[in-house]
């Protein structure tokens, strides 16, 4: 005991000592665990380059908490349905929802969330631009989910309201996102396509409130080609980081399509970023400044100074709703992507631009204070979006589609990116839906994909797991 007590107090000092170095993390890999199968015949359209089951903006799709794994999507037939498995298990159990999948079009995704204050599940599901769906589960599902037997009593009836509080009739993009105290909050799209804002609702275990817009739709935006006087911001994602400060990458996308070089692109413009020390009732740009506030007549507009940390004009097929994460420091990090000016100034194609030469690129605030991006050395040979992870080591990952998985590692300062998995034997069709909160429950990165099918022939959707560094 003496000499275990000896070595304890050696290796305690040399950790606490300045000069002596203790070991370095490890960088970023992936290791592939298992694959299990949520539905071996889910719906399967192409709609806006993408499917419904699997569009990366889903918040969240696939999901984590105490021991958990849930996960929604719809089936052949188009019902909607919720699962849930123990971590590691390989069988899931389902229930199926009293709502079918009202149109062919891959906007109506299902999204679930958490509120940790009383335990419940809820989902937000099938709309877009129009009236959306909601189920609330019953309280203390979730925190006593195996002594809570899974059946449809646990599931409260489909509403077309949160409660009764209506939002608005012109809905698009839930994203659940929970609390530093456990309420849960409603990020959606008031509007539509290039006239939209965005605004936010929130429950406190007992009731919803809506809080109101917090982006306006309205302003002149003048590119070298013409000029925009309405658009909507389009989330790369919001989230609380470990301070409790909310974060929001963003891009423009304006109206008009006089602001391009050509009309086979898209009017995406600019990255821009936001945050909020208050829950999301006012808004600061990067410099501190407020530029918005929740519920008023002042609200985040493109005429803000302050707002742009990556400006790009609407010539290169910017994408919108990529992806974003914060680090164990509270710093943010994106993932945006678009065609680089050395393959040409005007995308004349979006979708074959994009498939051709489009490429990731990791944008981040660094300790510093000061804006870096990387571009990601690998082609996306797709139309459609990367996931970025964080692991806790602050190593990053880009899950790109068909399920590739690219690293870097903080100690480098996450300039050698790599590929780490090149989604061999997935035959994934593009875009997945990671589980965010998996990765902080038990280091592994977990996501939902769908294989390739033609037309509307139903395929397999799976979730593949794969450990990250111990």
């Amino acid at each position: 005991m003496r000499r275990r007590a000896v070595l304890a107090t050696a290796i305690l000092a040399a950790v606490a000592t300045p000069g002596i170095a203790r070991a370095a993390d490890p960088g970023p890999s992936v290791t592939k665990k298992s694959t299990t199968q949520l539905d071996a015949q889910a719906v399967y359209f192409v709609s806006y380059d993408g499917l419904v089951n699997n569009n990366s903006f889903q918040k969240n799709g696939l999901l984590t908490y105490k021991g958990y794994q849930y996960a929604a999507w719809y089936t052949a037939d188009k019902r909607a349905v919720v699962a849930r498995r123990v971590l590691g298990a390989t069988a899931w159990s389902t229930l199926t929802l009293s709502h079918t999948l009202k149109s062919d079009d891959s906007h109506n995704v299902i999204s679930m969330g958490v509120s940790e204050v009383d335990g419940r599940l809820h989902l937000n599901l099938d709309s877009h631009s129009d009236g959306f769906f909601y189920v609330k589960s019953v309280a203390g599902l979730l925190d006593n989910p195996a002594s809570t037997a899974w059946t449809s009593a646990v599931l409260g009836a489909v509403q077309t309201s949160l409660d009764g509080v209506a939002l608005t009739s012109q809905f698009t993009y839930p994203q659940f996102i929970t609390t530093p105290e456990g309420r849960l909050q409603l990020s959606y799209r008031v509007g539509i396509s290039g006239n939209g804002r965005n605004a936010l609702a929130e429950y406190d275990g007992s009731a919803w409130t809506a809080l109101g817009e917090w982006s306006s739709s309205t302003g002149t935006y003048t590119s070298t080609h013409g000029s925009s006087t309405a658009r909507n911001m389009y989330l790369h994602g919001i989230d609380y980081d470990v301070n409790g400060r909310l974060h929001s990458f963003f891009t423009w996308r304006e109206q008009s399509a006089a602001v391009m070089c050509s009309g086979g692109g898209i009017t995406n413009h600019d990255t821009g970023y936001v945050y909020s020390t208050d829950r999301g009732r006012s808004w600061r740009n990067d410099a501190g400044t407020v530029v918005g506030t929740t519920g008023s007549s002042n609200t985040v507009a493109v005429t803000d100074a302050g707002l742009v940390v990556d400006s790009l004009n609407p010539d290169h097929s910017l994408m919108n709703q990529e992806s974003q994460s914060t680090d164990s420091a509270g710093l943010p990090h994106a993932i945006i992507s678009y065609v680089p000016g050395r393959f040409g100034q005007c995308t004349t194609d979006y979708v074959t631009d994009r498939t051709a030469n489009g490429r990731a690129f990791h944008v981040r605030k660094n300790a510093s204070g000061s804006w870096q991006k990387t571009e990601i050395p690998i082609a996306l040979g797709s139309s459609q979006r990367t996931k970025l992870v964080l692991d806790k080591y602050d190593n990053a990952y880009a899950v790109l589609p068909y399920g590739r998985v690219a690293g870097a590692s903080k100690a480098s300062g996450y300039a050698d990116w790599a590929l780490l998995y090149d989604g061999a034997g997935l035959n994934a069709f593009g875009e997945v839906v990671v589980d965010e909160p998996r990765v902080k429950a038990d280091n592994v990165l977990s996501f939902m994909y769908q294989e390739k099918s033609s037309g509307t022939t139903p395929s397999a959707l799976h979730v593949v797991d794969f450990a990250l560094p111990a």
